[in-house]
């Protein structure tokens, strides 16, 4: 057998199918050190595949040219190279984290289980070029990441499709529509299979009863012939998205669950459809009909609840409301599509309206519905000055906003994509599942082989249905669902009540904790400061003249502290060249005169003592002419505690666990704070070096930290936590670095987080303690032929709806209320 070889001449031939190759193509591909040309995308992607699987071997021994990709491969093609334009990637790419990096959502074809997932991201992780890839299993979605001058997203979109998994950018319309779809085609797989299961069912019963001796050969012969047509449309309809998989899983060589499935569907099949034809043998229509019912019907009620407790994050996809009422510059008004607001426009909201865009209230009073975004049942009310959130549905009356962002740039885009990146990611022990299912099934095959040898020797006639029990019933569905589907439902009760989990390893991390670190402003206070007192220690100034050039300053803030001096800003008034000292101040110039404004030892070298021992206070200081310092006054703030902090520090504490907290402030004030709620340990005036430096310390005494905060000076300690969370009113920078955003203002939505984290953490050692014992069980059971085939599959089906529903148990447990209860299972 000799290897072909693709001749040129004085034509250019396309290395993989031969085909000429058109002048100035741009298709390559590198083998042994040589750079070969290509016709086209299909074959380029077909090429990269054979070639990056480690199968490129094929090109040396090949003894026939394939054929060129059919003119639908070719429309596939053309159409990945589209998606490379500039102006259309407008519409879904977005910046990645690196300079020039891209990022983009994917809606794909085709996945079914965690192995799905573990391919697809090992295949395009070997790209250069790609930066990340990360699947979201249960909404068949894939976030990926990439430099878009070493590879283009066109390579991608092929590469997914050669592997068997053709996506497009994701639109959560088309996407809606596509998992509708995928579940109508399952329902009707589901009904072919179940009809076809009871009549033939009630063909094998008098063969059951009477056995064959005790009917004619005719009536034997036509139940027989009943049987086969009515299990040919289970095995070729309903049982094809078994084969198709296992077909994929074969070909990429990573075993998963659909391998011994396919192996016992359709040898018993076979088999059986053998011995209707010969008149001679056992039939088995029966256990295979049953079988694939019983296989859709848990893989229905999965994909029901991954659905059903995925609906919350779906539906923030539509949470805007595709149009807005925009009023013009001569006060008419004008209906146009949400997505073409921008920052600056007004918009009139009436009531029973979706706000179309974050804003601010210009005009109006009215109640708002913010449950989708915040998991709290009450509306909340709105006035003038007040920020609203796009989504939130109006209540009362009549509110004009000035959009401040719109679109994508809105909060609740940003919503979905944290909910994105929580999913495309997977905990430690989520992969340890994976990759204990994979080679459960390796090891599965190699006994079944054993199995089928043993009983060529002791029963020839016992063979088939043996090892058709062995398959069936060993079958590892339960172990690949122990694990995702208590993700799934722990993520869908977190966000339905108000905590949004960005990184998938924040549940496990919670379920761990030793200790929870508070940040002060803004986390264990609500955050709304005010300016409580001003004392003038300048004779040319008077209060106000000090309040406007602290507001000034403070313009250029997001810190709480920023707010207590808004109503103060002169908008003649301004200060340039801003820096912000984390956990110090700000320094600016007004006037052409430079200030500072924050703790005393930030504003002057030496600061004179604070008018009282009590409170916060800031120091505004100038530097003069003559290259002396100058304080100008005081600003003494004030905060509201949040009405359940101390209910929330004793349930903590009644759990088991450390609290402590962390503050930049001074001593005084975080004393106080402490005594109030009931926190022993704190620290008070912590620089954000200083606060890094105590996690560290904890972590490194054994501790697993929580560290909850939400100012810009909180992101270094944020991201050195075990696990981060931060407060509905955090910064951007805040939030996304965080592990988890809370998006409700109440604090004991951390306690109903942890104890569902402890929860979720029970069920899945739970699930995977069930799987496990039941298939090491069954196993020998079957293998000494002591489990008929149907029981096989009885018991196969059962184990995974046990595993399913012990994961929903989520939905229906009871959470802690505001009394003091333990949080971590047992």
């Amino acid at each position: 057998m000799s290897a072909v070889t693709v001749s040129t001449n004085d034509v250019t031939c396309c290395y993989h199918c031969g085909a000429e190759v058109p002048r100035g193509a741009p298709w390559r591909i590198d083998i042994d050190d040589r750079t070969h040309p290509l016709c086209c995308p299909g074959c380029e992607a077909v090429a990269h595949a054979i070639v990056e699987g480690g199968l490129g071997s094929y090109y040396r021994f090949r003894t026939e040219l394939p054929e060129r990709p059919t003119d639908r491969d070719t429309q596939r093609a053309e159409t990945w190279a589209v998606f490379d334009d500039p102006e259309l990637q407008r519409e879904f790419v977005h910046p990645g984290s690196d300079d020039g990096h891209r990022q983009v959502t994917l809606a794909v074809d085709g996945i079914t289980c965690a192995a799905c997932a573990w391919l697809i991201e090992h295949r395009l992780n070997a790209l250069e070029g790609l930066e990340s890839s990360a699947v979201n299993l249960s909404h068949h979605r894939l976030h990926v990441a990439w430099d878009p001058a070493r590879l283009k997203l066109s390579r991608i979109l092929a590469e997914l499709a050669a592997i068997g998994y053709p996506s497009q950018p994701y639109e959560p319309d088309q996407a809606q529509q596509k998992l509708q779809h995928e579940e109508r085609q399952a329902i009707r797989r589901l009904i072919v299979a179940a009809v076809a299961m009871m009549q033939v069912m009630m063909f094998s019963i008098p063969l059951y009863v009477a056995g064959p001796d005790g009917m004619s050969d005719d009536f034997l012969s036509l139940f027989h012939w009943l049987s086969l047509a009515l299990a040919t449309p289970v095995v070729g309809f309903s049982a094809l998205p078994f084969f198709r998989n296992a077909l994929r899983d074969l070909r990429t060589r990573h075993l998963g669950m659909d391998v011994p499935v396919s192996l016992a569907i359709l040898g018993a099949y076979i088999a059986s459809a053998y011995a209707v034809l010969s008149s001679s043998g056992d039939v088995y229509f029966d256990s295979v009909t049953m079988f694939t019912f019983f296989l859709l019907f848990s893989r229905y009620i999965e994909m029901r609840a991954r659905r059903r407790n995925g609906h919350s994050g779906n539906a923030l996809s539509g949470v805007l409301p595709p149009s807005a009422i925009r009023l013009e510059s001569d006060g008419s008004e004008r209906v146009l599509p949400a997505n073409q607001l921008r920052p600056g426009d007004r918009v009139r909201v009436r009531p029973g309206h979706g706000v179309p865009a974050d804003g601010v209230i210009v005009a109006g009073h009215s109640s708002l519905d913010e449950s989708m975004l915040t998991g709290e049942p009450l509306p909340v009310t709105r006035e003038v000055g007040d920020s609203v959130t796009g989504g939130s549905l109006n209540v009362e009356s009549v509110l004009e906003i000035e959009v401040t962002r719109a679109g994508r740039d809105a909060r609740a885009a940003g919503i979905l994509e944290l909910t994105d990146r929580a999913f495309a990611s997977r905990p430690r022990i989520a992969e340890q599942a994976s990759r204990m299912a994979h080679h459960f099934v390796l090891r599965l095959l190699i006994v079944t082989l054993g199995v089928i040898v043993a009983w060529s020797f002791i029963d020839p006639t016992r063979v088939l249905w043996v090892t058709l029990s062995v398959l069936v019933v060993t079958c590892p569905c339960a172990l690949a669902l122990a694990t995702p589907t208590a993700l799934t439902a722990c993520h869908g009760q977190m966000r339905r009540r108000g905590v949004l989990v960005t990184r998938a390893h924040a549940i496990e991390g919670l379920s761990q904790a030793t200790r929870v670190v508070f940040d002060k402003t803004g986390t264990l206070t609500e955050g709304h400061m005010s300016l409580k007192e001003t004392r003038v220690l300048a004779e040319t100034l008077d209060a106000h003249q000090a309040g406007t050039l602290a507001a000034a300053l403070e313009a250029h803030s997001e810190h709480p502290i920023a707010r207590a001096f808004h109503a103060l800003r002169d908008p003649s008034l301004r200060a340039s060249n801003v820096h912000n000292h984390t956990g110090q101040g700000l320094e600016g110039t007004i006037n052409g005169q430079q200030y500072r404004l924050g703790r005393p030892g930030f504003a002057l070298a030496e600061p004179p003592a604070p008018p009282a021992s009590t409170g916060q206070w800031l120091l505004l200081a100038r530097s003069g002419d003559n290259g002396q310092d100058e304080a100008l006054a005081w600003f003494q703030l004030d905060d509201v505690l949040r009405e359940d902090a101390r209910e929330t520090v004793a349930a903590l504490h009644e759990a088991g666990l450390s609290v402590e907290l962390l503050s930049g402030d001074g001593s005084a004030a975080v004393e106080a704070l402490a005594d109030e709620v009931g926190i022993a340990t704190w620290t008070a005036e912590a620089t954000p070096e200083s606060k890094l430096a105590r996690i560290q310390a904890l972590q490194a005494a054994g501790e697993r930290v929580v560290m909850i905060g939400d100012g810009i000076n909180d992101v270094p300690v944020l991201a050195a936590a075990d696990v981060s969370v931060a407060m509905n009113g955090a910064t951007d920078l805040a939030r996304t670095r965080a592990d988890a955003v809370l998006m409700s203002p109440r604090l004991w939505r951390i306690v109903e987080a942890m104890k569902l984290a402890s929860l979720t953490r029970r069920l899945i050692r739970q699930n995977l303690g069930w799987a496990l014992c039941y298939n090491l069980c069954a196993l020998p059971l079957a293998a000494m032929g002591l489990v008929p085939p149907w029981a096989a599959a009885l018991g196969m089906s059962a184990s995974s709806l046990i595993v399913i529903s012990n994961a929903l148990r989520l939905n229906r447990s009871r959470l802690p209320t505001p009394n003091p209860m333990p949080l971590h299972a047992s």
